[in-house]
């Protein structure tokens, strides 16, 4: 009996020091062969002012969003551009009176000219924001503009925005020019959570590879490689509007719940060129006091991340586990029953793992003491994960500004 227990001591102290290699080994790879991901200098490319600034129509898909309007859009109406450009604004079935207040913060500003529509309920297969994307689209193109500004409701924007936006795509000769908008941190779960939420998605999609670079070089600026990768942040999206013809967006997409991913990899499998980056001067007004509102935000759309597939969300579960769970576990469990080297390589990977996290802290001005609590965060996203799953299961579908959609067998992002 006691052999029995020595032998079953001596396999759990191999196996936590296999698992907290495997958990150090995989952070190593994340620190040098995944894009840089953690790195926040990929910012607006050089850029250079057109003698003739193209026309550029602005849409803004918007539902029940009087509460942040007064924020976002006379940002909007207040651009300084020297080139012919307006806005759209599609109220998709308010019942806040946002088409109303719309037009009376148009009334109050002289600025860029807004049109305020409403495209009616959605027919089958389409969500709802893209339903009002296309709309506003169709409303856009009669002005036949070279150039569509794809922004949420909740977006302000500098004065200088689309200036930048347009300059950035016409010097490098992007498709699709998008800017992951900094999103709020004042409530105490905003702080914990939302950083993480930008890190996380540059994890996934590694800003470098989706403008086709994956030198060491800074800021992504260089002509690079061209990658498979692509995405955009839904927030700020510019969009040369014959490559949007080309792609068949909003159309080829639908059904998308993640529309920004599936927006980009349309536009770059039709040979685009699309380029994403963190934004100065773009700015989320969207408060998220609570962890409810924030795990509602995540979870609405985190197992369409998956493709509804519960293989993947097994092994994404897994992962998430070795990579950021193991750590902080190993380095307790090992430092407690004398293993050494279990404790060691947990330590490490902890330290390696909160190094990656320290320069988005920096980026949103957090305090860097919330660096080793990320192993918690990710729980947090994990618990997220699977509860969107569940409701998935449960039969709701996709959901906009609290209308659920039905999606039976629909894939999000493809």
């Amino acid at each position: 009996m006691g052999q029995t227990a020595h032998v079953s001591a001596d396999a759990w102290t191999v196996a936590l020091t296999v698992v907290s290699a495997l958990s150090f080994a995989a952070w190593l790879w994340l620190l040098l062969a995944r894009g840089f991901f953690w790195r926040t200098d990929v910012r607006l490319p050089a850029r250079e002012e057109p003698d003739v600034w193209p026309s550029v129509c602005v849409v803004v898909p918007a539902r029940d969003e009087a509460g942040v309007l007064p924020a976002s859009l006379p940002t909007l109406l207040a651009q300084d551009y020297p080139g012919r450009a307006e806005v759209f604004l599609v109220d998709d079935g308010s019942t806040d009176g946002t088409g109303e207040l719309a037009r009376e913060l148009a009334r109050r500003q002289q600025g860029l000219p807004l049109t305020v529509a409403s495209p009616g309920e959605p027919p089958a297969g389409w969500t709802g924001k893209l339903w009002a994307v296309r709309h506003g689209i169709g409303l856009a193109c009669t002005r036949e503009p070279e150039y569509l500004l794809l922004t949420d409701a909740d977006i302000a924007h500098a004065p200088d925005s689309l200036r930048r936006l347009v300059a950035a795509a016409r010097t490098g000769g992007f498709d699709v020019v998008s800017q992951m908008a900094r999103l709020r941190v004042e409530s105490v779960w905003e702080r914990l959570v939302v950083p993480a939420f930008v890190y996380f998605f540059a994890q996934l999609y590694p800003f470098r590879w989706i403008g086709g670079v994956r030198s060491t070089g800074g800021g992504g600026r260089g002509p690079g490689k061209a990658t498979r990768t692509a995405a955009a942040a839904g927030g700020c999206v510019l969009l040369r509007a014959e490559a949007a013809e080309r792609a068949r967006v909003p159309d080829a997409i639908r059904h998308a719940v993640i529309d920004d991913v599936a927006l980009a990899r349309a536009v770059k499998g039709t040979g685009g060129r699309v380029w994403l980056g963190l934004a100065d001067g773009v700015d989320s007004v969207r408060p998220y006091p609570r962890l409810h509102d924030l795990w509602r935000m995540v979870s609405r759309s985190a197992y369409a991340q998956l493709r509804h597939n519960p293989v993947v969300l097994a092994g994404t579960v897994a992962g998430l586990a070795l990579v950021y769970l193991v750590p902080p576990a190993a380095s307790a469990v090992g430092a407690a029953t004398g293993n050494a080297a279990a404790a060691s390589l947990g330590a490490a990977a902890w330290l390696v793992m909160a190094g990656t996290y320290v320069p988005m802290l920096r980026y949103y001005g957090q305090p860097l003491w919330l660096a080793p609590l990320l192993p918690f965060t990710a729980l947090l996203y994990l618990l997220m994960t699977v509860d969107s799953a569940v409701q998935h299961y449960r039969g709701r579908g996709a959901a906009w500004e609290g209308r659920t959609y039905a999606r039976p067998g629909a894939v999000a992002a493809e």
